[in-house]
């Protein structure tokens, strides 16, 4: 039996329920879901009212595995590998960024066809950003299943799916941090603490933490922050750029656009604010532009989950954990089981520690 937490309509609560799965088709592999994070994302779809996509709808996209079955014409994983499921893989050649030599900025990403159904009555289950890994078994693009080295913990590697790699990415490929350079990271949940991760393996020479919870900049510290404000004051720009003359890099890691406007504000001459956070609809920038871009010479950049190529960067963030060099097993706060989900995405309201994951 294949269970998965499905959101069945806007206004209901996600909840366990039996799904059934058709064989992978060419170029697709089943995967046995052994560990998937617990991330914002799919609150979001949730209080979205399934964030335009149609129901019902599994939620989940954090996951890793085992592959179990594999589709015709599929070549770089076979049964038994240990993957991680990306949700997103760049199409390569059919998307104008692709076209132009930019993969990381794909936006036609491979993906296979709905092959999950509802067992109470057959509907077609829409997987959240292609994925649906709350759930014992997924099938997915096999560009989207992700080798990953047998020592890395399912419940480590998991995370590089989607929250650790939108935080590190950030600061590693969507807007590259460079080596001696200043950062601001804005929001100190697991996407902020991983974007200090990741500058701190770019080699930024200071990283300032900001957030308005003690908690969390006594773990931003832990994990490599240099500085840490207090943005409850509300004079966290002023702040940031006493103690650096104005930053190279800010990156806004909450949802509320005021994060990014901050950014904007912290960053030096010729800076780059990076919107990090998926904002909720209908928010406007409060800014001013002749001030506070134009003079200045302040650059936006907008990274959709650290604009990663999945089969290049995902080994890469892999062994830098083996290696000691990120800390991915601290991001581990707790694991649950599955029939914890529907409970766990209401904590993450008030959310305590970093990660929540579900074991399988």
């Amino acid at each position: 039996m294949t269970r998965g937490v499905v959101y069945a309509e806007a206004g209901a609560r996600p909840a366990i329920e039996e799904i059934t799965l058709d064989a992978p088709g060419p170029n697709e592999v089943q995967v046995r879901v052994e560990a998937c994070g617990v991330c914002h994302t799919d609150l979001h779809v949730v209080e979205t009212g399934g964030w335009g996509m149609k129901f019902p709808i599994l939620l989940g996209h954090e996951g890793a595995g085992v592959v179990e079955e594999v589709g015709e014409g599929v070549t770089s994983v076979t049964p038994g590998d240990r993957v991680v499921i990306a949700w997103r893989a760049p199409c390569g050649d059919s998307c104008r960024a692709c076209k132009r030599g930019d993969p990381r900025r794909c936006s036609n990403n491979l993906r296979a066809k709905r092959r999950l159904h509802r067992a109470a009555d057959g509907a077609v289950l829409n997987a959240v950003l292609r994925c649906g890994a709350f759930a014992d078994r997924v099938i997915v693009h096999e560009a989207c299943a992700v080798k990953m080295p047998d020592e890395l913990p399912a419940e480590q590697a998991c995370l590089i799916a989607c929250g650790f790699s939108t935080g590190a990415g950030a600061a590693l490929w969507a807007t590259p941090v460079q080596e001696g350079s200043s950062v601001a990271v804005i929001g100190c949940g697991g996407v902020g603490l991983a974007v200090i991760q990741g500058a701190r393996l770019a080699g930024a020479a200071r990283i300032v933490a900001v957030d308005v919870l003690p908690e969390k900049l006594a773990l931003a510290a832990e994990l490599g922050a240099t500085d840490t404000i207090d943005g409850s004051s509300g004079e966290s720009v002023a702040q940031v750029r006493e103690l650096t003359d104005g930053v190279d890099f800010a990156f806004s890691a909450i949802t509320s656009t005021a994060g990014l406007v901050d950014a904007v504000r912290m960053c030096a001459y010729a800076g780059t604010a990076t919107l990090v956070g998926v904002p909720p609809p209908g928010r406007v920038l409060d800014i001013d532009v002749e001030l506070d871009l134009f003079h200045p010479k302040v650059a936006i950049a907008v990274t959709h989950g650290g604009d990663t190529i999945p089969q290049e960067d995902f080994p890469f963030l892999a062994q830098a954990a083996l290696d000691g060099r990120l800390d991915l097993d601290r991001f581990v706060t707790k694991t649950i089981s599955l029939d914890e989900v529907p409970d766990a995405l209401d904590e993450l309201h008030a959310p305590k520690g970093i990660r929540t994951v579900v074991r399988f």
